[in-house]
């Protein structure tokens, strides 16, 4: 299992509005994203090399240098969904979710000096963020796109994530002028202490996204959400 990453230093607290629903907050980044780190480097790697499949690449949890095992498919594929056509690389420039009211910016995500990737600004509550140097939505392979839920003063961008449903669907504006259209194949929640590194982060043969933010119940002696929520979403 891959090291906490870094959070903001300011520290979450519930929501009143939200003790109804499901306890979340912005996103912790949670124990399994860092490997995504790995995963992207050697996909791009592989890009740069030549024209290497994407499966080549070694899975989110591999950082030894022996042969890469065959690649962990994505658990949202469906044997009887044909491969979905791919764009090339381009950075993300706008996410809409229309059903969870989301229109909102992005910002480039980087590793920061303990190897851990840095969250977005906590004072900006309309704003997603992407790691840059790793697959772009629309892209072959696994995207992964992170936003807050809520502050310490108010709820933020993936407020609503908890209310996506297979076959709802969102789409990302790019820089290259193109759009790169989803559909959410599953949306699962999984406890931090058993998070499936493999399954979310895992390269995939065709172009997928993962919306990731936290989950579960607000522990007050750790400061922390137990659980991830995982969006699972393919390009259509």
């Amino acid at each position: 299992m891959a090291a906490r990453l870094s959070s903001p230093a300011e520290t979450p607290h519930p929501s009143p509005e939200r003790t109804f629903r499901r306890r979340v907050t912005w996103v912790v980044w949670c124990a399994g994203l860092a490997v995504l780190v790995a995963t992207n480097v050697l996909h791009r790697q592989d890009q740069s090399s030549g024209p290497a499949s994407p499966a080549a690449a070694a899975p989110a949890h591999s950082h030894s240098h022996s042969p890469a095992p065959a690649p962990v498919s994505s658990a949202s594929a469906s044997n009887d969904r044909p491969a979905a056509k791919h764009l090339p690389r381009a950075e993300p420039t706008r996410l809409h979710i229309p059903k969870i009211s989301v229109d909102a910016p992005f910002t480039d995500l980087a590793i920061d000096a303990t190897g851990k990737l840095e969250a977005p600004p906590a004072n900006d509550t309309n704003l997603v963020g992407w790691y840059a140097k790793g697959v772009s939505p629309g892209e072959v392979g696994t995207a992964v796109i992170a936003g807050h839920v809520d502050t310490k003063t108010s709820a933020a961008v993936f407020a609503g994530l908890e209310d996506l449903k297979k076959g709802d669907k969102f789409s990302v504006e790019r820089s290259d002028g193109r759009t790169a259209s989803f559909v959410v194949d599953s949306a699962e929640t999984f406890a931090k202490d058993a998070f499936p590194d493999a399954r979310v982060y895992a390269d995939t043969p065709d172009a997928e996204v993962r919306l990731i933010t936290c989950a579960g119940t607000y522990d007050r002696a750790v400061k922390d959400y137990t659980d991830n929520l995982v969006v699972f979403a393919h390009l259509v």
